[in-house]
């Protein structure tokens, strides 16, 4: 995901941090969050959490359709789409159009990811209404001026050269071409040199109307305001696009699993990284891999491989393992970093403990404590400002998990079993996992 670096600098803009702040400590100390369902008489929805503990709005949005949807052969075109969509719309070319949003006192942002297209908005209530009409013009009409197009492009090629000498990001594209051959996820989001050097205006407005459509929208809203002015916010910012995107169908696929990737690097440590089968977040057996994923690897001092990689041999500074899940892919990861001369030990341990949960899963005390952990650590990790908010409101729409899934969800992980943990476990554990080393050969390869 790549944000627009540039933020607005006016000197009101200080005033806007201080209410964000004092935002920040109103929303962390709410225990709940009342979401409302607010639809439009054009059929534009949204879910408003309504709090005016500081006067600040916050929108988030996202359009299906991320990166998987650039042309073949112009891989990057949603990434520098997204980047430029500050640089201008309407009659307001790229200057005029920042000193607007500047005087707004607004922060506007745009990216894209795998799966969707997003922007988001923060501005004070008293000056959304010029900030919303700056918002729709962005959305609507968003210039790609040749002269912006050549600046943003030079800046993205610029990194990717600077990059392109990076160990990791040389292992990271092996990764994702090992694990997805020709699937758009094994695609650079931000492009290459040459895919960017024949991207035009004509391909960039040509994807903008693809994407950009009312349909396969989700929005999320926070802060202070009511649902009857966000009804007729909504229809004024969204209002005027295509009822529905053109979208290129993306097949569903899994990471091509029983494989070693080799990157070698005269490294001072060894990277090394597992991926598993995964699992999709409508799956019946979710909430028990992703309570067996926390005692495996997530949790931070508290899980096996961090007990066992780094508390009792001191093999690495860090470990840890995670859930990935796109839209069409889904995979359990586990990563770390390890001395050269202990990266063959440190492989076979991660094995082992894998293996040893996948056979004999977890226990009761294992389970009580991360049912405790994922219960009480939600609000704080996902509901603690209207930032949080709105972007945790847009992932259960664009994951279509359902308005009331935050209340839902603490049952679901109550109604977990070890019996359940045991099957999740054995179901994703059990596959030989594709394996990425990166640095120098193992020496005194084990397992």
């Amino acid at each position: 995901m790549t944000w627009c670096n540039r933020l607005p600098i006016r000197a009101a803009r200080p005033l806007l941090i201080a209410f964000v702040l004092l935002g920040l400590a109103a929303t962390s100390a709410r225990p709940a969050i009342s979401i409302q369902e607010v639809e439009t008489s054009s059929g534009i929805k949204a879910w408003l959490v309504e709090d005016y503990s500081v006067p600040i709005v916050t929108i988030r949005f996202a359009f299906r359709g991320g990166t998987t949807q650039d042309p073949s052969g112009k891989e990057g075109l949603a990434n520098l789409m997204t980047d430029l969509i500050e640089e201008g719309a309407g009659d307001l070319d790229s200057e005029a159009f920042q000193e607007r949003l500047d005087d707004a006192g607004a922060e506007m942002r745009f990216g894209a990811g795998r799966d969707s297209v997003y922007g988001s908005m923060r501005v004070l209530a008293d000056q959304k209404d010029k900030a919303f009409d700056l918002l729709r013009l962005a959305i609507e009409q968003p210039r790609f001026d040749e002269a912006s197009v050549d600046r943003i492009r030079a800046q993205i090629v610029s990194g990717i050269i600077a990059e392109a000498k990076d160990p990791e990001t040389a292992a990271e594209v092996a990764w994702r071409k090992a694990l997805y051959g020709d699937h758009p996820y094994s695609r650079s989001a931000e492009g290459t040199e040459q895919t960017l050097a024949i991207a035009t205006t004509t391909d960039l407005k040509a994807l903008h109307k693809r994407l950009f459509a009312r349909g396969e929208l989700a929005i999320a809203v926070a802060g202070a305001i009511d649902a009857g002015a966000l009804k007729h916010d909504l229809d004024r910012i969204f209002g005027g696009l295509p009822a529905e995107p053109s979208l290129v169908p993306v097949a569903d696929t899994a990471p091509r699993l029983a494989q070693e990737i080799r990157i070698p690097y005269d490294l001072p440590q060894t990277g090394l990284r597992l991926a598993y089968p995964g699992v999709s977040d409508k799956d019946p057996q979710f909430f028990a891999a992703y309570l067996m994923n926390d005692i495996l690897g997530e949790g931070a001092f508290t899980s096996r491989l961090w007990n066992e990689v780094r508390e009792k041999r001191g093999l690495a500074y860090h470990i840890g393992s995670a859930l990935v899940n796109n839209d069409h892919a889904e995979a359990l990861v586990i990563g770390t970093e390890t001395r050269p001369d202990r990266a063959a030990e440190t492989l076979s341990l991660i094995r082992s403990e894998v293996r040893r949960i996948a056979e004999e899963g977890v226990s009761k005390e294992e389970l009580e404590a991360a049912k405790k952990k994922k219960i009480g650590s939600y609000a704080i990790d996902h509901l603690n400002s209207s930032g949080a908010i709105v972007d945790t409101l847009v992932r259960i729409q664009m994951e279509d998990l359902g308005i009331d899934h935050i209340e839902r969800r603490k049952q679901l992980i109550q109604a977990v079993t070890v019996e359940d943990v045991r099957s999740a476990a054995k179901r994703l554990l059990s596959a030989d996992p594709a394996v990425m080393i990166v640095g120098p050969p193992l020496e005194n390869r084990k397992g």
